[in-house]
Parts: structure tokens; C-alpha cells; sequence
């Protein structure tokens, strides 16, 4: 290995989940680069996005840290760091730092997504010098950005995660400048609206047969679907976008020297456990797991590997630093997977549900991913426990069962110890929200355990909690 410190290239989508690549199995996904990258890749098999929402989970990205330490519990309120930032540590590492698209960081103070289409000032772009990235839109082929200080409103060309390739792809050809570089590629899709790719990769599976998963009912099959010809074709265009940046990778003679990382936000319900498309949140596997491939031919050659280690999203910054020599902030919570004591556990809790999530009764909740199960706990006590290898669908809820009365047990105690470590008190979100001066947040204005009618009155609908 040179001593050179590496690149990172890091590729951020939004709300792909772990299920539907290509490489994971999934006969619907046409992701013949990604899957080629996996088979150069560490292969994070048990990669969770422990806040599995938009916000929440980009904050514990850039900070290293959980939802009630950052302060990002839910969408759209303003990131507020204490402490060194992902792009701030690469930059003072002397790392030539970038960031392109979705941001989605800023936040919104009235509640109503208010700054969404403002510019992002310099000092909360937090480290990332060259910047061409907008606060959030998904609009995808009529897509804004500013770009550094500018508060000039630009547009993408087209389909934005193909010019926004472009702009990577020179990024890292930049060989006038001979530091390392540190790029997050942040792309908007596969997230909705689902039917916006680009014709030739809609085209994909106007007719095809589509494959769901044993978990959807029968009741969401033609709605679950069509969401999935959007959801696939857009992850067909990525796949395309990914393809460009590896090229640019290998030309830019790098590629041994260059960490790539590919991975999402969190996943998408898409009709699982009976719960429409286009909602997260949910601690369900289809909500939480995401992809999580690692590629660094210099430090774990060019064969593939798949490692089961549980990794949280609060991970990746201490993860990455800890591979390129940089030290890591004291102020990081997450774990360097890759150090000498890995997790055994990684840990689930959502703070404060929001919109849909609201409308299935879910309320907030608390739990664990291991290497074999999930475990999660209401306010009103133990909730889920899955065997994900016997029970990869989730289907068989073992909480009530006697035979696993211990394990029960045991994990809860796991719980409890984390929640200690964590600070974490599991409140009632009300409680959050009221302290933090964020109840007038129209995402969480939605009545729990219950959805608006044809009439436009509220209704029951699904309570999975106890």
C-alpha cells in the first residue's frame, strides 16, 4: 500500500433497500455493475440504517452519532453538529472534499418544508469544498442545485443522477490537484416519485413479470407492483450512473489506491408486513437493512468477501477514517467495524414515527439487530423477535413464545444496556418533540393508528403494536 492515504468515493442513495440488488438474489433487480462491484467487495451483510428516515440517518452519517445525539430525529429539522463532521475531518486531513445532490440536512424550522429549494449556506456545508447539491427535491428531471456559495439556482440536465455522474467523473479526474479526495455522490432515486426514470429504463418493465416478496399480502399485490416498475427502473439507471463512476475510478489510474463505497439511507416497505409502499421507518428488514459494499483492493484485494458483522450508519464515519489513517473525532459514537472489537449488535430506535408510519399505529420503538435476530420493544414492552436466518421474511414474530422466553430476556437486557450507554431514556416522542419545540412539524401532525377515507375522515387501520 502506498503511503499515499486512499480516496473515498462514497455513493449515497436514497431508500434502496438491501433486497433488490441483483447480488442479494432479488430476479426483478438489473444491477449487473453493482453486482460485478460486489464480487470486488467487502459485503456488509447485516448493514442497517438504524433510523431508517431520510434525516436522521444522513445526520448519523456526517456526525458518527444517534438520532438523540445529533438532534436529527425526524425530517427536516436543522442538523446542528457538536463536534468534527465527516467532510470536516477529511478536509482538515488534507482530503480535497466534495458533495453532489441531495443534502437534506438544512432543515425546515416551520415544519412545512420551508427551506427545502433554499441554498445551503457555506458554513453548513460542513467541510465539503466543492459543492453542487441542493437541500431536497425529487424532481428528478427538472432538478435544481447551487453550487458552492452561490445562491444562483442551477439546473441539472435531465435525469440529475446522470449529470450529476458527469460532474463526478470530472471531480475525479481533477489531476491538477494532487491531494487525496474525499466525494460523497448523494442521489435522489430510487426514492419517489417512482415512474420518473428515464424512458429507456421504464421501458425495462412496462410488461415484465414482477417478483414480490412471500411477506407482501395479496390485497397490496397490484399496487406493491407497480410501485416496483418505478422503484427497479430507477435503480437500472443508477446502476448505469455506477458503472460511469467506477470507469472514471479506473481511468483516473486510482482504482488500487480508492475506497469505494456503495450503500443507501434505508430501505422501503413496497406492500412487506402489509405496509404500502413508499414508507420506512418501520423496523422491519425491508425498512431497515441497506446495501453496504466496500471496495479497497489495496487493503482487501480484489476477491470478494462477505462479512456479517452488524454495521449502523453511525459506523461508516469512524469505519472510513479508521481506513484512511485519520483520527476520529472523540465526539463519534459509532463503532470501526473493521477494529479489533467489532459489534455484536447494532441498534434500532426510532425517537418519533412520522407520517405513514403514524398511519399503521406505529409508534416509537427501540431494538437490536445480531447477526441472527431482530428484537425490538414498544413503550408497552417486547414487541418483535425474528429469526432472520430461519425467517428471512419476518413472518414468525417468536416474542410471545414461551420457547424463547430467555432469549427474550437476554436481549432486553441488551437493550437495556445500550439505552444506558446511549443516554437514551425511551420517552413518549411527545415528550422530544415538546422539548425541542418541534410539535407544529407537520410530519408528525398525522393521528397515530389511523388514516383519512375516501370522506376525509380518520379511520382505523393496522396496529401491529401491542
Amino acid at each position: 500500500m502506498s503511503e499515499r492515504k486512499p480516496n473515498v468515493l462514497f455513493v449515497l442513495t436514497d431508500q434502496w433497500r438491501a433486497q433488490s440488488v441483483g447480488y442479494a438474489g432479488d430476479p426483478n433487480a438489473r444491477t449487473p455493475r453493482i453486482d460485478e462491484l460486489a464480487a470486488e467487495s467487502v459485503d456488509f451483510e447485516n448493514a442497517i440504517s438504524g433510523a431508517p428516515v431520510c434525516c436522521p440517518a444522513r445526520a448519523s452519517l456526517l456526525t458518527g452519532q444517534y438520532p438523540l445525539e445529533h438532534g436529527v430525529y425526524m425530517n427536516d429539522v436543522e442538523l446542528r453538529p457538536h463536534g468534527t463532521t465527516l467532510g470536516e475531518a477529511y478536509r482538515d486531513a488534507g482530503y480535497r472534499t466534495g458533495y453532489i445532490g441531495k443534502w437534506h440536512l438544512y432543515g425546515s424550522p416551520d415544519g412545512r418544508y420551508g427551506r427545502r429549494t433554499d441554498p445551503v449556506p457555506v458554513e453548513k456545508q460542513f467541510g465539503f469544498e466543492h459543492w453542487k447539491a441542493a437541500e431536497c427535491t425529487h424532481d428528478y428531471n427538472d432538478s435544481f442545485y447551487f453550487e458552492g456559495a452561490s445562491t444562483e439556482r442551477k439546473f441539472w440536465e435531465g435525469y440529475d443522477a446522470e449529470d450529476q455522474t458527469t460532474d463526478a467523473c470530472a471531480f475525479i479526474a481533477d489531476s491538477d490537484d494532487e491531494r487525496p479526495y474525499m466525494l460523497v455522490v448523494s442521489y435522489g432515486p430510487p426514492h419517489f416519485p417512482l415512474h420518473t426514470a428515464p424512458e429507456r429504463f421504464r421501458s425495462l418493465y412496462e410488461d415484465a413479470p414482477i417478483e414480490l416478496r412471500g411477506n407482501v399480502p395479496d390485497e397490496l399485490a397490484d399496487a406493491s407492483t407497480e410501485a416496483l416498475r418505478g422503484y427497479y427502473a430507477h435503480i437500472a439507471a443508477l446502476d448505469q450512473c455506477v458503472e460511469r463512476l467506477l470507469e472514471a475510478v479506473e481511468r483516473s489510474g486510482s482504482a488500487e489506491d480508492t475506497i469505494v463505497v456503495f450503500t443507501s439511507d434505508h430501505g422501503d416497505m413496497m406492500g412487506s408486513q402489509g405496509i404500502r409502499h413508499d414508507v420506512k421507518v418501520c423496523p422491519w428488514d425491508e425498512s431497515v437493512r441497506v446495501p453496504l459494499l466496500l471496495r479497497y483492493p489495496a487493503r482487501f484485494g480484489a476477491t470478494g468477501s462477505r462479512n456479517p458483522v452488524p454495521v449502523n450508519t453511525p459506523d461508516l464515519m469512524p469505519t472510513l477514517l479508521g481506513l484512511c489513517g485519520i483520527p476520529v473525532p472523540g465526539t463519534v459514537r459509532g463503532t470501526d467495524v473493521l477494529g479489533a472489537t467489532p459489534p455484536g449488535s447494532a441498534f434500532i430506535g426510532m425517537p418519533v414515527p412520522i407520517l405513514w408510519a403514524r398511519t399503521y399505529g406505529i409508534g416509537e420503538y427501540r431494538g437490536l439487530r445480531t447477526t441472527r435476530h431482530t428484537y425490538i420493544r414498544s413503550l408497552q414492552g417486547p414487541w418483535l423477535l425474528y429469526d432472520n436466518v430461519d425467517d428471512p421474511l419476518q413472518l414468525n414474530n417468536l416474542c410471545a413464545d414461551p420457547a424463547y422466553a430467555t432469549l427474550v430476556e437476554e436481549l432486553d437486557g441488551e437493550l437495556d444496556r445500550r439505552l444506558a450507554e446511549l443516554g437514551d431514556e425511551f420517552l413518549p416522542a411527545e415528550e422530544y418533540l415538546r422539548r425541542d419545540g418541534l410539535e407544529h412539524y407537520s410530519e408528525v401532525n398525522t393521528p397515530v393508528g389511523s388514516s383519512k377515507g375516501p370522506d376525509g375522515a380518520w379511520q382505523s387501520m393496522m396496529v401491529p403494536v401491542p
